[in-house]
């Protein structure tokens, strides 16, 4: 097995002998200069196939302790649920805990909910979710608030219904594009669409539609951060509203106010790290 690039001191891009790339994990096997031939493969403790490139950038971005965690939590859910997990889970789980970790920082006071109907609607799920929790207590010294057991739990069972899901409806497609095309007039901007917030910003809304459709739609009570975020971002706020009015339209639905902070969340991550130069 090759390693061709550095993560980090742990983790680096390989390809084996097929000419596969994946993701490999091993104490210290991003010290030495790549590329260089991983001539003792008990050194890897674990490996992730198929993980998209557009997430190789934020795998850089996140810190060591919170994505070596995170391989942890997906590789005891792998072997808990009973089905091929979508590789992506990796990168958008240690992305979830990452912000999480940020906004219990920046606002140690706001209370969440745990949600009981996702607990009775998906209880393996929430189980790993409990032990994530305690994963990372354990292993980064932060206690999470039970809301984030929904949070994650949430991640979970995504990841089983991505790969089940059927390519998505163009009605979908249509909504999307019409979302984008908002963004960019307001903001006067020019998205790139091959970009990793962009395509995360994607992923978002499929399951917020499919969220809405199942009235299943994210209720944390965040009002204190939401307040927060809108006041700082004004204009980021108008554009998330009327993003939601548009998909409320569509679905007949009445879009959440933490479901219009999370629009918001991933607006200004677009505007902010990926625009086309």
């Amino acid at each position: 097995m090759k390693a061709i690039k550095k993560i980090n001191n742990n983790v680096v891009i390989c390809v084996d002998d097929n000419k596969k790339e994946l993701i490999a994990f091993g104490k210290g096997i991003g010290f030495p200069a790549v590329p260089y031939e991983i001539t003792d493969l008990s050194l890897i403790s674990m490996t992730f196939y198929k993980m998209d490139r557009s997430y190789y950038r934020l795998l850089e971005e996140i810190p060591e302790e919170i994505f070596e965690v995170s391989a942890l939590i997906v590789k005891k859910a792998q072997r808990t649920l009973d089905c091929n997990l979508n590789p992506n889970l990796l990168p958008g789980l240690a992305d979830h805990i990452n912000f999480a970790l940020t906004r219990l920082k920046k606002f140690k006071k706001m209370k969440m909910l745990f949600s009981y109907d996702i607990e009775q609607l998906y209880p393996q799920e929430t189980e790993l979710a409990r032990y994530a929790v305690k994963m990372i207590q354990k292993k980064l010294f932060v206690k999470l608030p039970d809301s984030e057991i929904t949070n994650i739990a949430m991640h979970f069972v995504n990841a089983q219904e991505e790969n089940t899901m059927a390519s998505s409806h163009r009605s979908t497609d249509e909504i999307i594009q019409e979302i984008t095309k908002e963004i960019e007039s307001d903001f006067e901007v020019m998205i790139d669409r091959n970009g990793f917030n962009y395509n995360r910003f994607v992923m978002h809304l499929r399951y917020y539609m499919k969220r809405i459709e199942e009235k299943k739609q994210f209720i944390d009570d965040n009002s204190v951060l939401f307040k927060a975020v809108k006041e700082e971002s004004p204009k980021i706020y108008e554009c998330a509203k009327r993003i939601a009015s548009m998909i409320d339209e569509r679905l007949g639905a009445q879009s959440t106010e933490d479901e219009i902070l999370y629009l918001m969340i991933h607006i200004g991550r677009i505007l902010k790290n990926n625009i086309a130069v």
